[in-house]
Parts: C-alpha cells; structure tokens; sequence
C-alpha cells in the first residue's frame, strides 16, 4: 500500500477523490487574479491568474494542509458538503 509510514497517504496521494471539501472562489480586482479559499480548512486559500490555475493551486494548498494536520495529529474536518449562505 502506498503512503506515508502510518499508512495514511502523503499529500501527492490526496488525489481528487480525496479533496471534496468545498471552494469558494472569486475574482479580486485588487490582486487583479482569481482567490479560491477552501472555509472547512481555516487558512487554506491560493491565487491564480486564472479561475483554472486558482483551482489547481488550492488543490495542491488543500493537500499540504491535510497532510500537515495529519502529521501533527490534528483533526481534519470531514467535507459537509454544499455551503449555504444567507
């Protein structure tokens, strides 16, 4: 099985299956590029001068993030699903 030594997967391994947390993402006039944020893993965001690289970049922030929560043994919140806002 392939993996960290705890047998949980390394942070190339949170494949798509694996990243289902939502994104919120939106343009910003201000860094004048695309912000997707991810509200169930605090902290984690990225940027992108387009809505497909702040994609790709998140995903790769989400992955570290996991992992890293991982490795402190740190809970990682379980993705709810769809976001409601009012």
């Amino acid at each position: 099985m392939a993996g960290s030594a705890s047998g949980r997967p390394s942070a190339g391994e949170d494949s798509a299956a694996n990243l289902r947390h939502a994104l919120v993402i939106w343009w910003s006039d201000e860094d004048a590029g695309f912000v997707a944020e991810v509200p169930e893993l605090p902290g984690c965001a990225a940027d992108g001068a387009t809505y497909e690289e702040a994609v790709a970049n998140v995903r790769q922030v989400m992955a570290e993030w996991i992992e890293t929560a991982r490795s402190l043994g740190r809970p990682v919140p379980s993705p709810k699903g769809r976001l409601l806002f009012a």
